[in-house]
């Protein structure tokens, strides 16, 4: 990721209070970053940073759509989003990840960078199948539809009886319980 001053946040001017910022994330902000994950997109983030003095509480609030290609046709098409995340920061000894959510700065960190924080909410906020809304209904995981066989190694005239065993092997085996 490239070094970009719009996403972050100038610790050093903000008081021991509550404050909001506002991010747009359009074309320019996935332009920062080289991976494939997401391209396109326009949303909106609300971020609220409680600031104490030994902690930090950071809620995002990201809204608005991406671009996805459909896993099935290729088409792209846009897919809503609404992600509600929260980030801490503590101040220590030595700047680290402490857990997903966790981050631990220097207390003589100046800004705190929040693009990557961003696009890693977003990309986590993506289906893991990503289908076009023409596709949504037959993706619906309902157990009493009726499923289609696509392809079998087995002809269907030589289905096994239950009755018979098909090696006298196995047979021997299932007397065992």
């Amino acid at each position: 990721m490239k070094k970009e001053s719009k996403y972050d946040l100038n610790l050093a001017k903000l008081a021991l209070k509550t404050h909001h910022f506002e991010f747009e994330l359009g074309p320019e902000f996935f332009a920062l970053f080289d991976q494939p994950l997401v391209e396109h997109g326009h949303l909106h983030a609300d971020v609220e940073l409680i600031k104490t003095e030994r902690l930090m509480t950071l809620n995002f609030h990201i809204t608005g759509t991406v671009q996805l290609t459909c896993d099935r046709s290729l088409d792209e098409f846009d897919q809503p989003l609404d992600i509600h995340e929260q980030l801490l920061v503590r101040f220590g000894d030595e700047a680290k990840e402490l857990d997903d959510n966790v981050l631990q700065i220097t207390p003589d960190t100046q800004t705190l960078p929040l693009a990557q924080h961003l696009y890693d909410y977003i990309g986590l906020a993506l289906p893991m199948k990503k289908l076009h809304p023409r596709f949504q209904d037959e993706a619906d995981d309902n157990p009493d539809a009726p499923t289609k066989l696509i392809f079998s190694t087995r002809p269907a005239d030589d289905a096994p009886d239950d009755d018979e065993p098909a090696d006298p092997r196995w047979a021997a085996l299932r007397n065992l319980n």
